[in-house]
Parts: C-alpha cells; structure tokens; sequence
C-alpha cells in the first residue's frame, strides 16, 4: 500500500521547486495526503484490519504536524496546499 515512484515524481514535481525537492514540507504532506487516501479505501473494505487502522491514524498525525508547521510559517501557501489536495481546514 504505498505509492508508486512514478506518482511520487508527480507530486514532487507539481508541489516541490524541482524534481528532487523532496524535503519541502508541501510535498511531504501531498505524498502523505495520496497515501491516507489509499488507506482509507483500503479501510472501507478491511473494517477490522486494526494494524492498518494504526498507521493510518499516525500517518494523518504526522500530515497535521506538516500542516501546522506550514500555517504557522506561511498562511498562504497552507491555504493554496489545502485547496489543491482538497481537505479540510482543522488545524487550530
């Protein structure tokens, strides 16, 4: 259940300064972002698979943890980041 290296270069390019921008905190919430939602799909049909369940709840943690730190440094570019990957705005 992880993602493809060839979907991974896409986000990188799209959210990152270059190909290899890895490390910018706006493609590691995307990444983050594509890998929540194939876990959740995988949920829908799993109910009880509850390791899945664990890292997927510390996967949206460490996804809120990016996020805040992105708020808190720039409020724009958090609010353009969640308008593209398309979630929700929670973050206090």
């Amino acid at each position: 259940m992880t993602i493809s290296k060839e979907r991974k270069a896409e986000l990188t390019a799209q959210f990152g300064k270059n190909g290899a921008d890895t490390g910018n905190p706006k493609v590691q919430v995307a990444i983050l972002t594509d890998r929540i939602r194939e876990l959740t799909e995988h949920m829908k049909s799993h109910p009880k698979d509850f390791h899945t369940r664990r890292g997927l709840l510390m996967l949206v943690g460490r996804r809120r943890r990016l996020l805040s730190y992105i708020k808190k440094n720039d409020i724009f570019e958090y609010r353009e980041l969640i308008k593209q990957l398309g979630i929700r705005d929670n973050i206090q």
